[in-house]
């Protein structure tokens, strides 16, 4: 059993795609499933010639608006290794999926434009995938179109990111005359020929050794001259490339290619499955958990309402950890504190889900959800004393009372909002002394409520009205003999309860937030709800 799970954490890889909108993370997700032979015709969610939208955009309204709103979870075999590919959204209203997704990937690739440079979201997860020391691996999107030069973009990287990158393969012209990428290691020229399949297909792939005559026969003069001139460049100015150094974040190693194209793909997969970490150890209260520990364990990272329309499902996604989960094995539910049967595992293409019968770890399986899961629950085998860290829930921004268009759809609504909440697609509130009447939402991204409008009425047959509030913060209350009703008098804020029935406050504003800090120094408002750990007679499944 233990040298089976140790060859099964060996072969596996598991990574997301972070990156900017409109960087190509999507069609790059694409392509990698080609190469990976997961589908046999890529769809670009941009190109008007595309005829197929993509595949790990799942849900209606990404194909309508082609963005991805989801996080979607994607896995393949290539080359021995079983990869699990964390496909996240690009757009900075879902950034918490992002953040949350991140905490069950072992790498993170970072997809840049390379016209545009490093953008703001991508400082803004560049910095997460830092706080968790991950290696960081630099894809640089669309050579096929004119953009920056590489030595710029390899500047930029250090000076607004702070890190340097090693180049493992350096570009070949650029826009139009972009032909191929030179493998820096193996010393040979990876030269591509398009076919007019606008990328949907895999190119033709011509590799020649840059010290062989034949070289001549594929590049011209100049472009010789022009690779020989950067090689000698990077080889006595640039970094020296450890392992050591890439494994802990610290070099990012960099590709250049065009996802739209398929030019450079295969090169980086390859050296990516090479360079990346096998599943990783995840820290609990009582110590990091080894993937090799013989036991199973493992988290909740993301819930999914209706994956499937015509069953109105759930699914919660779990990181495996450690040891090997089977199919209908019980574990210990931390949060609920009793023991749970991990019910109809399944793995995904996108919404394709298919039926398995074991997982190891690093894979992210699919488990049914009746209700008894929430995004952080840790779930582990034999032991009730393993509760992982690291799963983060955001404090919202926007707030805004929802009500029901249709009274007689009040129940959907409802019901819908349950889900979704659980999802962590939004938090919802209760007015004091008003139930689920007149309920706000919060979310941390504005674009949020138009999902949340979107899905309520066709996923739900809910049609609802958002009234938009003047709050910007909401915080959790902890301390002794709070009264919301004098406390809310003080004005600028309201005071409202989470489904848990906890007390929170929402504050107009840094001012009002700072107000009640210094008037009320025997509370604490704190951006992140303290934590339940609920005995299995208090489980409510909500």
């Amino acid at each position: 059993m233990v040298n089976e799970l140790e060859r099964e954490v060996a072969r596996r890889r598991t990574f997301a795609i972070i990156s900017h909108p409109d960087a190509g993370k999507t069609t790059l997700t694409e392509k990698l499933l080609l190469y990976g032979g997961a589908i046999h015709l890529a769809g670009s969610v941009k190109a008007k010639r595309a005829r197929r939208h993509a595949t790990s955009d799942w849900m209606e309204l990404e194909k309508e608006r082609g963005i991805s709103v989801t996080s979607s979870v994607l896995q393949f075999s290539y080359r021995d290794h079983a990869v699990n590919l964390l496909d996240t959204p690009g757009h900075q209203d879902f950034s918490e999926d992002t953040y949350r997704t991140l905490s069950a990937a072992d790498a993170a690739v970072m997809l840049i434009d390379a016209a545009k440079g490093v953008e703001p979201q991508t400082k803004k997860l560049f910095k997460v995938c830092r706080m968790r020391g991950i290696p960081i691996f630099t894809f640089v999107n669309k050579l096929d179109r004119f953009g920056r030069e590489p030595l710029d973009l390899m500047n930029e990287l250090e000076q607004v990111l702070g890190i340097r990158s090693y180049p493992m393969n350096w570009p070949i012209g650029m826009g139009p005359e972009f032909r191929g990428v030179y493998d820096r290691q193996a010393r040979v020229v990876h030269v591509f020929s398009a076919e007019g399949s606008h990328g949907e297909s895999e190119v033709a792939e011509r590799s020649v050794s840059i010290d062989s005559e034949e070289i001549k026969t594929v590049l011209t003069e100049n472009e010789l001259a022009k690779l020989r001139e950067d090689i000698e460049l990077l080889d006595i100015g640039g970094d020296e490339f450890t392992r050591e150094k890439s494994d802990a974040g610290q070099l990012s190693p960099m590709f250049f290619g065009s996802a739209m194209t398929n030019f450079g793909v295969r090169p980086f997969l390859d050296a990516f499955l090479d360079l990346a970490p096998a599943p990783t150890s995840r820290p609990t209260t009582q110590g990091p958990r080894e993937p090799t520990n013989p036991k199973f364990a493992g988290f909740v990272f993301k819930i999914q309402a209706n994956m499937d329309p015509s069953h109105r499902d759930r699914i919660a996604f779990m990181r495996v950890v450690s040891g090997r989960y089977v199919k209908g094995m019980n574990a210990f539910h931390s949060r609920l504190g009793k023991e749970v049967r991990l019910a109809k595992p399944s793995q995904f293409m996108a919404a394709e889900r298919t039926s398995i019968e074991d997982a190891w770890p690093g894979d992210v399986i699919g488990l049914f959800d009746p209700g008894q899961y929430r995004i952080g629950d840790s779930l582990a085998e034999g032991a009730q004393d393993v509760l992982f860290e690291g799963v983060p829930r955001f404090s919202p921004e926007f707030f805004a009372v929802v009500r029901s268009k249709d009274p007689l759809r009040r129940k959907q609504m409802e019901k819908g909002l349950e889900q979704l909440s659980e999802e962590g697609t939004v938090q919802i509130f209760q007015q004091l002394a008003m139930g689920m009447k007149d309920p706000i939402v919060g979310v941390v991204g504005a674009l949020q409520f138009e999902v949340l409008q979107y899905r309520l009425e066709h996923e739900y047959g809910a049609k609802i009205a958002l009234d938009r509030l003047p709050f910007s913060h909401a915080r959790w209350v902890v301390g002794q003999n709070f009264d919301p009703k004098s406390f809310d008098w003080e004005g600028n804020r309201q005071t409202v309860q989470d489904r848990d029935g906890l007390p929170l406050v929402l504050f107009r504003d840094d001012w009002a937030l700072q107000h009640a800090e210094e008037k009320h120094p025997e509370l604490k408002f704190v951006s992140e709800a303290p934590l339940l750990r609920q005995s299995a007679s208090a489980a409510t499944g909500s």
